[in-house]
């Protein structure tokens, strides 16, 4: 796309024909950003032109229509800039904090033992990772995903019953609304191509996986080592990258199940050494 973007009539035909066709206008949303458009003049182009097509809405009905409600999501006591935060049993450091996305980088939320424990917890049971089907709501295999990975069952171990507490007390979450911790091994030029970890709703398989705790509305991706070079954590719709340094953390929230959360996110390929992570995703209710 050439910049400034122009919103032509040629768009605006577009976008009634795909209306027309039955897309949805989140689907109408992603298809223009994918193709480089600007988020906010393509939601813009989107409202306007929904609005004229469905009969001169009021202001504000489009925007309703192409966007699900927010809803309440974990947040850190971030009020006042603190440099650090009490979680349950240590402080832990804030090392950056942007708003929308909403991603807060944290610093020692692990220590370098816990770390190491938790990677010997896990090395036994380590297998290909797999991706959730849209279509059945299972898992299989992907070529965007090129890790190793496993679950613990909440609670499973006491370290993983100190971890979950300190994460539920780090950004004011009940402990019951997260799922189990995932511990991912990434070898050199393994990666995880940017995705959202939200459930797409409209997707027939998605309507079990929510049933289980509701939509995810967090994640907070914990680094268990340094990699020698690579495998930084990137949120390419800011073009913002996290380095991965052992005992560090990155959490990031969206407050629904949506792109202009801007929480699109990915693994960078470990390009020397390896990396390992412990992944905890939290829901909206209790997970079971």
């Amino acid at each position: 796309m050439t910049s400034p973007q122009t919103v032509t009539p040629e768009l605006r035909q577009w976008i009634i024909e795909q209306a027309q066709a039955g897309c949805r206008p989140d689907a109408v949303l992603a298809a223009m950003r994918s193709s480089g458009w600007d988020e906010e003049i393509a939601l813009d182009a989107l409202t306007h032109t929904l609005q004229t097509f469905l009969g001169g809405q009021p202001p504000g009905q489009a925007v309703a229509q192409a966007l699900p409600p927010p809803v309440r999501v974990p947040e850190p006591a971030l009020a006042g800039s603190p440099s650090t935060l009490w979680a349950h049993d240590r402080d832990v450091k804030v090392l950056l904090a942007m708003q929308h996305p909403r991603v807060v980088v944290f610093g020692g939320l692990l220590s370098d033992d816990e770390c190491d424990a938790l990677v010997a917890a896990a090395a036994p049971r380590m297998a290909r990772s797999e991706t959730v089907v849209n279509e059945t709501g299972g898992n299989e295999v992907n070529a965007s995903r090129t890790s190793d990975g496993m679950f613990f069952g909440r609670g499973e171990l006491p370290i993983c019953q100190t971890i979950e507490a300190r994460i539920a007390a780090l950004v004011n979450w009940p402990l019951v609304n997260g799922e189990g911790l995932q511990v991912l091994h990434y070898r050199p030029g393994a990666e995880y191509k940017p995705h959202h970890d939200y459930f797409d709703p409209a997707q027939p398989g998605m309507a079990a996986v929510l049933r289980r705790g509701g939509q995810r509305v967090g994640t907070i991706v914990m680094y268990l080592n340094t990699p020698q070079q690579g495998g930084g954590t990137v949120f390419p719709d800011v073009q913002l990258e996290v380095a991965p340094i052992k005992g560090n953390a990155v959490f990031f929230s969206y407050d629904r199940p949506h792109p202009v959360t801007r929480s699109l996110h990915g693994g960078s390929p470990v390009l020397a050494g390896e990396k390992w992570v412990a992944t905890k995703w939290l829901r909206e209710g209790e997970f079971q």
